[in-house]
C-alpha cells in the first residue's frame, strides 16, 4: 500500500504558500503520495494535480481586512469543512500523517478522524499566534486574549505527534511554554536553491541605470516599509538616482501609495503588484544592487527570519536590514548592513554608504553566502524527510505490538 500524506492549509495553494508547497513536493520526490486541502479562489478548481500533489480545494476563501470576527468565523468555517474533507479521504486513503499548518493552531483538530485510527498528526507552525496577536493588537502577552490564545496552542500541540516551526526561536520560545523538547523541530523557510542560485557579486552590483533597491513579499506595517519611503526621501538628497521597488501585495499598500504620492517620490518609488510565480522572482530581485529589509521591532517581528532575507543570501546579493534578535542570531555585521529598527536616519545612512562603497556590497555579497552554506533547503529537505520516516515507523511498530 502505498505511503499516503495529508496536508492541510488555511491559504491557497500552491499560489503564496512557497513552504507548504516545497513540503509537499519533497515527500512526493521521496515516494510519497500527498494531498493538500487548502482554500479555493474564484475561478479555482476544486480539486487539481500540481506537480505530483493532489491538491482539494474548499469553497472558502481570504476576508483579509474585515476585522477579527471576520477572520475567526472564517477559521472556524475551513475547520469545519476541512475536519469533513479529511474524515472522508482518510476513510478511503487511509492516512500515515497529517500535517496541518497553522494559522489558526486550533486547525489541528480537522484530525480527530485520523488521529484516533492511528495516523501521526503534526503541527507546523508557521506564527506564534499569541506574539502575532499582541503585535498586532498592540496588547501584551498577560492580556485575556493572549492567555486564551497560549491556551489554545498548548491544546494544539498536546494534540499532535510532533510540532515543526520555523526558527529556533520559536521553537525555544513554544519550549518554554511547555512543550516538550523532543517533540518540537525546526524546518526553516530557507531559499529553494534550485530557484535561488548564487552569481557573481559584481553582477549583483553592476549597474548603470542608478542605485537600485529592492523590497519584495508581504506589504504590512509591521515591516517597516513607511521607514524605508522615508529613509529612500532623505538618502536622494545625496543619491539623487536612487530607486526603490517595492514588489508585493498587502492591506498596507493603499498607504504607502498615498505616502509615495505626499512626498512627491513617484520617480523613484515603484510598485510592483504582479504576482510572480516563484521561478521568475530572482530575475526581479536581481535588476536591483540591494535588498532591504525594514522591519520594526516588536514581540513578533523580533522573532522573525524574514524569507526574503534568506533569498538575498542565496543569490549572493547585499542586504540592508533592520537589527532584530532573530536576524541578528542567523547573521553578523559581516554579512549585513544593520541599522536600528525604526531609525529612519541610520537607514538612510546605510543607503548612502552602500551607494559610495562598491567594495563593501561586493564583500557583503561574499559574505552572506555564507549563510546558504550552513542553512540550505537541501539539508532541511533531508532533515524533514527523515522526521517524516521516523514518525511513519514508529506507527508502523505501534501497530505491529497491538
Amino acid at each position: 500500500m502505498a505511503s499516503r500524506i495529508c496536508m492541510v492549509v488555511h491559504a491557497y495553494y500552491p499560489v503564496r504558500e512557497p513552504r507548504v508547497q516545497r513540503e509537499a513536493e519533497a515527500l512526493v520526490d521521496g515516494g510519497y503520495e500527498v494531498d493538500v486541502l487548502c482554500l479555493r479562489r474564484p475561478g479555482e478548481p476544486a480539486q487539481e494535480r500540481s506537480n505530483g500533489v493532489a491538491v482539494y480545494r474548499l469553497p472558502v476563501h481570504r476576508h483579509k481586512g474585515r476585522g477579527l470576527i471576520i477572520q475567526f468565523l472564517e477559521y472556524i468555517i475551513f475547520l469545519v469543512l476541512a475536519s469533513w474533507k479529511l474524515a472522508r479521504l482518510h476513510l478511503r486513503r487511509h492516512y500515515l500523517v497529517v500535517q496541518v499548518h497553522t494559522p489558526p493552531d486550533f486547525l489541528v483538530f480537522s484530525a480527530c478522524l485520523p488521529k484516533l485510527q492511528g495516523s501521526k498528526v503534526i503541527l507546523d507552525i508557521h506564527d506564534v499566534m499569541p506574539e502575532f496577536f499582541a503585535a498586532r493588537t498592540g496588547q501584551t502577552l498577560n492580556g485575556l486574549p493572549a492567555r486564551i490564545l497560549r491556551l489554545q496552542e498548548s491544546l494544539s500541540c498536546a494534540f499532535s505527534d510532533h510540532v515543526i516551526t520555523v526558527t529556533d526561536l520559536w521553537r525555544e520560545t513554544l519550549i518554554s511554554r511547555g512543550l516538550s523538547p523532543e517533540k518540537c523541530s525546526v524546518v526553516m523557510n530557507v531559499a529553494d536553491d534550485q530557484i535561488f542560485h548564487p552569481i557573481p557579486p559584481e553582477t549583483a552590483t553592476s549597474h548603470s541605470n542608478g542605485f537600485h533597491l529592492i523590497y519584495h513579499g508581504n506589504i504590512t506595517h509591521r515591516y517597516g516599509l513607511d521607514i524605508l519611503i522615508k529613509a529612500v526621501a532623505l538618502a536622494r538628497k545625496t543619491v539623487p538616482d536612487l530607486q526603490l521597488t517595492i514588489h508585493g501585495h498587502g492591506d498596507y499598500l493603499p498607504e504607502l501609495q498615498q505616502l509615495v504620492s505626499e512626498m512627491g517620490l513617484q520617480k523613484c518609488v515603484h510598485f510592483s503588484t504582479q504576482l510572480l510565480p516563484l521561478h521568475e522572482l530572482p530575475s526581479l530581485i536581481l535588476r536591483a544592487d540591494a535588498g532591504i529589509v525594514p522591519y520594526r521591532q516588536d514581540i513578533f517581528t523580533d522573532g522573525i527570519l524574514p524569507t526574503k532575507l534568506m533569498e538575498y543570501a542565496a543569490l549572493n546579493m547585499p542586504v540592508i536590514a533592520a537589527k532584530t534578535t532573530a536576524i541578528k542570531t542567523y547573521f553578523d555585521e559581516d554579512m549585513v548592513e544593520f541599522f536600528e529598527p525604526g531609525n529612519i536616519e541610520e537607514l538612510k545612512e546605510c543607503i548612502v554608504r552602500l551607494h559610495r562603497d562598491q567594495e563593501r556590497r561586493q564583500h557583503l555579497a561574499r559574505a552572506i553566502g555564507r549563510f546558504s552554506q550552513h542553512h540550505s533547503w537541501n539539508q532541511q529537505r533531508q532533515a524533514y524527510i527523515k522526521l517524516i520516516n521516523r514518525l511513519i515507523t514508529e506507527q508502523t511498530n505501534c501497530r505491529d505490538c497491538g
